[in-house]
């Protein structure tokens, strides 16, 4: 669902934010929120009073929900978290934690999976990550912001393992019906750590997650329509922060010799994962409002047609981030190094994986330069459409 029915046209005008999951790629995310704050007045309330979240997407979206009672706090929390990153605060990177893992997964595969519910369930422990979004987010807070009228809705989304569906966890001010569409779906829920553990439970590399009757990883994953669940939780416009970068589109085809490492097939899949799907859904939205450009106003204004453009500002890197990994990844710890040296991660070729796992404070300040700069650069163009939405 990529664009406003019926019932929504009579809403109150609201803008979404939609941050998508990238891992330490969200890091320009902050940047980009940063900018904002700075473009507007230090009392000026949250200019997003829907939130929806994926993957460490989810992590940024739930901080600005918790303290959306002042917006320029929230995204100066996040900057501080973000801006003093190590790989040891979101999983164990020490000698034993890794030696551990791989010795399990050697055992596993020796004896044919036979340790039954002992058999590894991922490649790193993530319980430092829990440890801190605990300390830092009390999402107990978000009804509370709900009420206070400075939130309207906030939404996370994580991928079920056993029903295959891309399931929305969303936490609103209105009733909202729970949505049912191919697979994907919406659910009410008090949003908690679980679901921010769950959204961005990486496959393979981070343990999926239990939340009810299922278990359940990372939201990127079979998420066909990202933007769907602003548009169902009241947004009319939407800002939306992504992660690829302009030139960050891998080499032209060519005839190569070397079969693809490790970290090139993986990066290559999460490139799909995280990627891809925005970009599909994006252009499908685009292409509808240009549709509807050519339907004569009077009959959408007056209900004959059942669909309205949805106006939307899309902020994206303006670098490769797979390129400022490379220079950053002696940054990494030197188990972590080694072991993503094994899977090829460190050459050219592989560092898009190695951008996704890059959690150290040097690559994720320069990313949240890097988005400070590119929004700053269109501060007219973000004001004009923030004010418009106020004016509206």
């Amino acid at each position: 669902m990529a664009w406003l029915r019926g019932k929504r046209q009579e809403q109150q005008s609201r803008v979404g934010l939609i941050l998508a999951g990238g891992g330490a790629r969200a890091a320009y995310q902050v940047g980009v929120l940063k900018a904002i704050a700075r473009m507007r007045a230090p009392a000026a309330a949250n200019p997003f009073p829907v939130l929806c979240g994926t993957s460490a997407g989810a992590i940024n979206a739930a901080a600005l929900a918790i303290y959306s009672a002042d917006f320029q706090n929230a995204v100066s929390r996040l900057v501080s978290v973000w801006g003093n990153f190590t790989v040891d605060k979101v999983f164990r990177s020490d000698f034993r934690g890794i030696a551990r893992s791989g010795a399990h997964w050697f055992t596993a595969l020796m004896l044919g999976g036979m340790l039954g519910r002992y058999n590894p369930s991922s490649l790193f422990d993530r319980a430092p990550l829990q440890r801190l979004l605990s300390r830092y987010l009390p999402c107990e807070q978000i009804g509370a912001a709900i009420a206070a009228g400075h939130l309207h809705a906030l939404s996370i989304t994580a991928s079920g393992y056993t029903s295959g569906q891309s399931v929305t966890f969303y936490q609103s001010a209105d009733e909202i019906e729970p949505w049912d569409r191919a697979i994907r779906v919406g659910c009410p829920a008090k949003i908690g750590i679980e679901h921010l553990m769950a959204s961005s439970a990486i496959p393979f590399l981070f343990e999926a997650v239990k939340i009810n009757r299922e278990y359940f990883g990372d939201g990127s994953m079979r998420q066909i329509a990202p933007i769907s669940p602003a548009l169902h939780l009241g947004a009319s416009k939407l800002v939306v922060i992504g992660v690829r970068g302009s030139d960050d589109e891998g080499s032209e085809r060519g005839k190569t010799s070397d079969y693809p490492s490790m970290a090139q097939i993986a990066g290559h899949a999460l490139n799909s994962m995280f990627l891809d799907s925005m970009e599909v859904d994006l252009e499908r939205l685009q292409r509808i409002n240009r549709t509807l450009e050519m339907v004569p106003k009077k009959y959408i204004e007056g209900g004959v047609v059942s669909l309205k453009p949805v106006k939307t500002l899309v902020i994206s890197p303006s670098r490769d981030i797979s390129k400022i990994a490379q220079q950053h990844a002696h940054h990494l710890p030197r188990t972590v190094r080694y072991f993503l040296r094994g899977l090829g991660a460190l050459n050219r070729e592989g560092t898009s994986l190695l951008s996704y796992l890059l959690f150290e404070k040097a690559f994720c300040r320069e990313l949240i330069a890097l988005g400070y700069s590119d929004t700053i650069k269109r501060r007219d163009e973000i004001m004009a459409f923030l004010d418009a939405e106020a004016n509206e």
